[in-house]
């Protein structure tokens, strides 16, 4: 048998040769199109209602992305007496809602589903109003979150029910433990730091504020 000569000018792959460099731009197709789910899992739920559910968390999932993005934006662009308070607060209930992020997302996983990931496919998808770029006043700010919050708090107690007609135990517990927990209390402590800031705004400096309100905001992180 020839023996095989080996061509030194040829590409590692072709000579047997190990080689770290990536490959660049590669592309292929989905090996799960979105809006689908694993069809084999042994979790006791019928196709048709994991598909209902990683529907819903999805939906969910994008209200929530976006308003984890508007505290962020809020913890940036605040301004004025109420600063130093606001500021760590929205930048608190910014990390809150990421880990709600994580905890929806990893949901659909489980249930065979794909969860929406990307800005662009968020912005499409969530239900809450899109913010103008520039800076707002405080109560306009905070008004802003609270809508934000109602919206997935509204969904929270429809989609529990469901979850619970549909006999799906799991979904249920994160709808109502997690995400509609957490977004009453943080409801409960935007709320209360809103008729504050009221006070601090260009159109009320007529107004004699509180003796306690800045007191009352140090105890409110």
């Amino acid at each position: 048998m020839p023996k095989k000569v080996s061509n030194a000018k040829a590409p590692a792959s072709e000579r047997g040769i190990l080689n770290a460099q990536p490959r660049l731009h590669q592309s292929a197709p989905e090996i799960q199109a979105y809006g689908s789910v694993s069809h084999l899992l042994p979790l006791e739920l019928e196709e048709p209602v994991r598909l209902e559910m990683t529907e819903q968390l999805n939906l969910m999932l994008a209200d929530t992305m976006t308003l984890r993005d508007l505290y962020k934006k809020s913890h940036w662009q605040v301004a004025g007496p109420t600063f130093y308070q606001l500021h760590l607060l929205f930048d608190k209930h910014y990390g809150e809602q990421s880990e709600l992020v994580d905890t929806i997302a990893e949901r659909i996983q489980l249930l065979g589903g794909i969860s929406i990931a990307m800005a662009a496919d968020v912005a499409e998808t969530t239900r809450i109003a899109r913010p103008p770029k520039g800076r707002e006043e405080v109560p306009v700010q905070i008004s802003r979150l609270l809508d934000a919050h109602q919206i997935i708090i509204g969904h929270c107690r429809k989609l529990a029910k469901l979850a619970d007609q549909l006999e799906d135990a799991g979904t249920n517990d994160l709808v109502v433990s997690d995400v509609l927990r957490t977004n009453e209390l943080q409801v409960c402590l935007s709320a209360s730091t809103w008729w504050i800031c009221l006070w601090c705004t260009p159109n009320n400096r007529g107004y004699a504020m509180p003796a306690n309100a800045a007191h009352n905001m140090r105890h409110i992180i």
